[in-house]
């Protein structure tokens, strides 16, 4: 994938799961930029700690499988050391082994077309899930 982005800003991969429900809490989180509150773009690290399985192998909720193994991938050596630091701090609150993996990013691939805001659009049985900013209503992936 290729993209381009504002000076200041960088590109980071995640896995956290079944992606409906990620994407839709990604869209739902708000973003500060140039000079916002928390340093080194570690908010995103936070967000994605609150919506994987970060303590489970290959597992989220309901989904199990490889595919759904939590995962941050890293493109410079900062993020790496934000993505460790975060993972450290997080496991000592839990009093668990984190078990997400940080490696370097790989290749990007976009999923396919209809898997883009399918909570959003409705999902399986076609209740539209909110993507506003803030909204704290639970994600239902499946129902």
């Amino acid at each position: 994938m290729t993209t381009s982005l504002l000076p200041g800003s960088s590109f980071a991969q995640f896995g956290a799961g079944c992606f409906w429900g990620v994407e839709l809490e990604f869209r739902g989180f708000r973003c500060d930029q140039n000079g916002g509150r928390v340093p080194k773009g570690s908010w995103i690290v936070r967000v994605m700690r609150t919506c994987s399985g970060t303590t489970n192998h290959n597992e989220v909720g309901n989904d199990v499988g490889t595919q759904y193994r939590s995962g941050i991938y890293y493109y410079t050596p900062e993020q790496e050391t934000t993505a460790l630091e975060s993972m450290e701090k997080h496991q000592k609150l839990l009093n668990r082994k984190i078990v997400t993996e940080i490696l370097p990013a790989k290749k990007f691939y976009r999923a396919e077309k209809y898997h883009q805001q399918y909570l959003a659009k409705g999902g399986r049985f076609g209740f539209k899930q909110s993507a506003e900013k803030g909204c704290n209503d639970p994600i239902r992936c499946y129902g």
